[in-house]
């Protein structure tokens, strides 16, 4: 009998940067024709521009995104985990985040100094409009659940993820 591992356990998705959660919300993430799947590799190149992201849902329903690397600078020394790369808040559901909601920190596009970095987008469904937020004093040291306590975000709804690594060069796009 084969059993069924969640993807996000077995990329420790769940532990460094989440707790354990029960997806709710469909979510779909896109840069151009590269639909993102949990640990798919997407070049750093491919991803300068914020995603398409799709959030299939009740548009009277608000939601929070964050897209963080837990490996920065180093996988195997990752002393500036989290990373955060994007944050928007009050994103009406079935809307586009980079089209509607309140960008709280700009999209920063992955740059993986050294080896195989995941960027997480982790998505939060509000209880309420949160209205004024106080952007990160830094993107390093972002810590995903404080945020999420905070401002009473609860858990997860949603989490996908990829894997990205520093391009060559001559090899970009």
């Amino acid at each position: 009998m084969a059993s069924f591992i969640d993807p996000l356990v077995v990329g420790r998705v769940i532990g460094d940067v989440v707790d354990v959660f029960v997806p709710s919300v469909t979510m779909s993430v896109d840069y151009a024709a590269k639909h993102v799947t949990n640990g798919c590799d997407i070049k750093p190149s491919a991803a300068e521009s914020p995603p398409h992201v799709q959030i299939c849902c009740s548009p009277e329903e608000r939601y929070t995104l964050i897209m963080t690397d837990p490996d920065a600078p180093s996988p195997s020394e990752p002393s500036l985990r989290e990373w955060v790369h994007w944050i928007v808040v009050d994103i009406p559901g079935g809307t586009n985040p980079s089209r509607a909601g309140k960008e709280i920190l700009p999209y920063v596009g992955p740059r993986p100094p050294v080896g195989i970095h995941r960027y997480i987008f982790v998505l939060f469904r509000q209880k309420s409009l949160l209205g004024l937020i106080q952007q990160p004093a830094s993107r390093a040291n972002f810590n995903t659940r404080r945020f999420a306590a905070l401002y009473d975000l609860g858990h997860p709804v949603s989490t996908v993820y990829f894997n990205a690594q520093k391009e060559p060069a001559n090899r970009r796009r």
